[in-house]
């Protein structure tokens, strides 16, 4: 590398890190004072920047919040993925039900920003459809893991295929973290979480989670 080539990537990593200052000063901001109560100067001010570093990474806070929410999917649909993955070819449905439940990630302050956003969101149809191709991104991870071990693995029949049981986990999840809302118990979200799921992807006992080779 010359030295004509070295000021580039320090730049690159100066936007980053800015980027991401601004993304952990909005996450506190909206967490403590509600999404739709907080400003563009607000996040500036808790990030240490001015409006135009703001601008030269987001065009609207709306853009922000979708930036925090893939952070987030991400993490979520990760931890997922990688719980699922522990069985192999085949997938061991109670056993990754406690991994999932073990790690899955149940933030009460994201859970706060998130259903904040949710509100506006749904005033906004543009914003709503944005969200909706966003929360695809966790559905998506189960399904497709459900879907890969196909016949090895025994799934209630009344749940239709991967899809249609990814879509329940959702659900359940999304049940769950309304209730944590209120309580802000993790501990009971967690067992209730896995009861559910259980109950949902098995025959109910957590012992038929895979179909013999």
């Amino acid at each position: 590398m010359t030295a004509k080539d070295d000021p580039a990537p320090r730049v690159t990593r100066r936007r980053a890190q800015t980027r991401a200052n601004l993304l952990d000063a909005a996450f506190a901001v909206f967490a403590a004072k509600g999404f739709g109560r907080v400003s563009i100067e607000e996040v500036c001010e808790a990030a240490g920047y001015s409006r135009g570093a703001f601008y030269s990474n987001f065009a609207t806070l709306d853009e922000l919040f979708f930036a925090l929410y893939r952070e987030r999917a991400d993490l979520i649909a990760g931890q997922v993925a990688e719980a699922l993955a522990q069985d192999g070819p085949g997938l061991d449905v109670p056993a990754s039900v406690d991994r999932v439940t073990e790690v899955l990630l149940l933030d009460v302050d994201w859970l706060l920003v998130k259903t904040d956003f949710l509100v506006h969101a749904a005033r906004e149809p543009a914003v709503a459809q944005a969200l909706l191709d966003h929360r695809t991104r966790l559905r998506e991870a189960v399904a497709d893991r459900l879907g890969r071990a196909g016949g090895r693995t025994g799934l209630p029949a009344a749940l239709g295929g991967a899809e249609d049981a990814a879509r329940a986990v959702v659900a359940a999840y999304d049940g769950v973290t309304t209730q944590l809302l209120l309580d802000k118990d993790v501990d009971a979200a967690r067992r209730w979480l896995k009861q559910l799921l259980t109950a949902l992807l098995t025959d109910g006992s957590g012992a038929t989670g895979r179909v013999p080779e």
